[in-house]
């Protein structure tokens, strides 16, 4: 199984990553990161979009589903009601769940890239490119990326408040006109879900980032600069749908 996921992931990434290194203008390892985690988002991005779309529609349609769940039918009732509007708008609850899945093992992949560098004799042996002599491993003239930076750390932990914080804003806000009844379990899990993403999560990703080389914090602010770009554009294109409905 490890064989197959060095072969199918791990190879390939680390392969793009010495090709941008042998062939960008002064062999910049951290632009070669950049790009490295720019193209892997474009092709993860029909994933993201299906499971961003489907996040957004289960949303949509919770004020339906909470009036089903609320009825005085049988649980077999309210599960057919339930699956009734779920093909009434066209909507699979578990279409979200694959995509992140399948992203999974690559993201996994390219953290074991960017940790054990493309210089590491126990990652040279998958390289099909010969390595430059010369390759330049910081970032701005000054921050070298095999080493810890407080600085690329908190840009992490920063930006992965933004994306938490772009998600909350494009949700569909549910219309509650019963607003003195206390939150039943699954309203106050989603309310502690939605806070630990957008409080605790970016503080956890900060220490985890100054923990490990530098070079893992930039891919980590890169990804979550272009998440919250994506997020941006998907979701307010299906805010506007949704308002127009």
């Amino acid at each position: 199984m490890q064989g197959l996921w060095q072969n199918i992931f791990y190879e390939p990434l680390y392969n793009v990553l010495v090709f941008f290194v042998s062939f960008l203008p002064g062999h910049s390892m951290a632009l070669s990161i950049v790009l490295l985690t720019i193209l892997v988002k474009l092709v993860l991005f029909p994933l993201a979009q299906k499971s961003i779309r489907s996040q957004f529609e289960m949303k949509v349609i919770e004020p339906e589903l909470k009036k089903i769940k609320e009825s005085d039918l049988s649980k077999e009732e309210q599960a057919k009601k339930t699956f009734e509007l779920y093909k009434e708008k066209n909507i699979n609850p578990f279409s979200g769940c694959l995509p992140l899945l399948i992203q999974f093992p690559i993201i996994i992949a390219l953290y074991s890239v960017f940790i054990k560098g493309i210089g590491n004799p126990d990652a040279v042996i998958y390289s099909f490119i010969n390595l430059p002599d010369n390759i330049n491993n910081t970032l701005f003239g000054f921050q070298d990326l095999t080493q810890r930076s407080i600085f690329l750390a908190l840009l992490a932990g920063v930006s992965q408040f933004l994306q938490a914080s772009v998600v909350q804003k494009f949700n569909p806000k549910k219309v509650d006109t019963k607003n003195t009844e206390p939150k039943n379990f699954q309203e106050s899990l989603s309310t502690s879900m939605s806070f630990q993403m957008r409080y605790i999560f970016p503080v956890f990703v900060t220490i985890i980032a100054f923990s490990i080389n530098s070079a893992v914090s930039l891919y980590w602010v890169i990804s979550n600069v272009f998440t919250v770009v994506q997020e941006y554009v998907i979701r307010k294109k299906l805010e506007n749908k949704y308002k127009q409905s």
